[in-house]
């Protein structure tokens, strides 16, 4: 850990004598220095589990209340709402989820998370900011603070979420189901940004199109009838069962969903029995389903729906003993962005950041989810952009492919970014954005 210590010092050594490119650069850095910094130790040192975000929502709304901001508290849970109304013109929505992590810090930074909390289901755990989620809100109050300033500049209406409860992709439906495009302005566009461990300091990848996949928790409750395991023709094995629906789902896959579309169905439980020889009247299986395309995460889950009760049917169980199947409410459609709004923001982007921060729009390499999605759903007519800020100075990439330690991945108890050059690229990104979206007013003085 001292190794990484060093290069991210000696990164910022070197980034530290480059002059500023422009006042707003300036002025985000020195808002880094007087406020911005302070706030996101804190936040990386007290985080806060998915639901239960209240001192963090607190923190974040008091400070959006100190610009006088509108500010509503409670939105979805522990959601926060703030509406800058200023003169007439489109609305847009800017989003930072605020949860952490139940994971033991294991960093080695100085700030490092101690902190424990008891999450929803009642269990005490460690928490820690794992995927930085404290770098999105302190740059939701960065950016709030910047647009606030130059208010003579730009005429819409701004709204600031703070969403809960991202990492069990719940949040931003719970929102959602609260009534926030109703209560609130709706918006024609809606922002986000991720810090990524896996993109260097710097650099800023806003591609069109899919941006996160769907992911869906599925729960399957498979009936039977107990008996003596050495008369098991006087039951129904529900294990037996369980081991059928596992094989079958398989060809949901291969067989269901074309070759070219992305897609996974995995059971990543499957619970049965307490003895050796007992057959259960219950075994229980939980499954994470992913696709990048809404027709294909249909195709799947009715698909496990059909094989797990014809399961059961084969089974010879009765038709209100069947396989139970629950979709978790904690699911999210794939994230999307709009072509049309990224290919107008790309240059606005390049022109305030430097054409250098853009990298070319990269193909995506897994199947993680994000639920900013129930934002920007078809059906809303809200155009989406969501776009991922360097985390890792580039001499640590360097050190790794020489032999060095390797860059933590998020969810790991080693994640860690850069705070500076997160904070402020990912603010300054932030305010570009949204001053291309809104027309221009007055001159602000600087």
């Amino acid at each position: 850990m001292t190794k990484w210590i060093s290069l991210f010092a000696l990164a910022a050594a070197i980034a530290a004598p480059a002059s500023a490119q422009n006042s707003l650069e300036q002025r985000i850095a020195a808002d880094y220095d007087a406020t911005l910094e302070a706030l996101f130790l804190d936040f990386h040192r007290n985080p806060e589990l998915s639901y239960v975000e209240n001192r963090t929502a607190g923190i974040i709304a008091a400070q959006l209340r100190s610009l006088e901001i509108d500010v509503t508290e409670g939105v979805g849970g522990t959601g926060v709402v703030g509406v800058l109304e200023n003169g007439p013109g489109p609305v847009v929505l800017v989003r930072a989820d605020m949860d952490g992590l139940p994971i033991e810090e294991d960093s080695g930074l100085d700030y490092a998370s101690e902190a424990r909390q008891t999450g929803i289901d009642g269990v005490e755990a460690p928490v820690m900011h794992a995927c930085g989620h404290d770098v999105h809100i302190t740059a939701l109050i960065g950016a709030a603070r910047q647009l606030v300033r130059l208010r003579d500049r730009w005429s819409g209406t701004i709204v600031f979420i703070a969403q809960p409860a991202e990492e069990r992709i719940g949040g931003a439906r719970a929102m959602m189901e609260d009534g926030l495009y109703e209560r609130f302005p709706r918006p024609e566009y809606a922002l986000a940004f991720h810090v990524s461990s896996g993109l260097a300091t710097g650099r800023i990848d806003l591609a069109p199109g899919l941006v996160a996949s769907s992911a869906d928790s599925v729960d399957i409750t498979i009936h039977g009838v107990g008996t003596h395991g050495a008369y098991p023709h006087e039951g129904r094995d529900p294990i037996i069962m369980g081991a059928e629906i596992i094989m079958a789902l398989q060809t949901l896959v291969s067989r269901e969903v074309s070759p070219l579309a992305p897609a996974v169905v995995t059971v990543g439980a499957f619970h049965g029995g307490i003895k050796h020889n007992i057959i259960s009247d219950t075994a229980t299986m939980q499954l994470t389903v992913r696709s990048n395309d809404q027709a294909v995460r249909e195709t799947l889950l009715a698909g496990i729906r059909r094989i797990a009760e014809n399961v059961g049917r084969m089974n010879g169980m009765p038709e209100d003993r069947l396989p139970q199947v629950e979709v978790a409410h904690e699911s999210t459609p794939p994230t999307i962005n709009d072509a049309d709004l990224v290919a107008r923001l790309r240059p606005a982007l390049a022109g305030a950041l430097g054409t250098d921060a853009l990298i070319d729009p990269t193909p995506q390499t897994g199947m993680g989810a994000e639920d900013f999605a129930y934002f920007v759903q078809p059906e809303t007519g809200v155009r989406g952009a969501y776009f991922n800020v360097g985390g890792t100075p580039q001499a640590a990439f360097d050190a790794a492919a020489n032999g060095g330690p390797p860059v933590p991945a998020h969810h790991s108890p080693f994640f860690r970014v850069a705070p500076r050059e997160s904070v402020t690229l990912g603010t300054e990104a932030m305010v570009a954005a949204v001053m291309e979206l809104l027309p221009a007013g007055g001159a602000a003085d600087d």
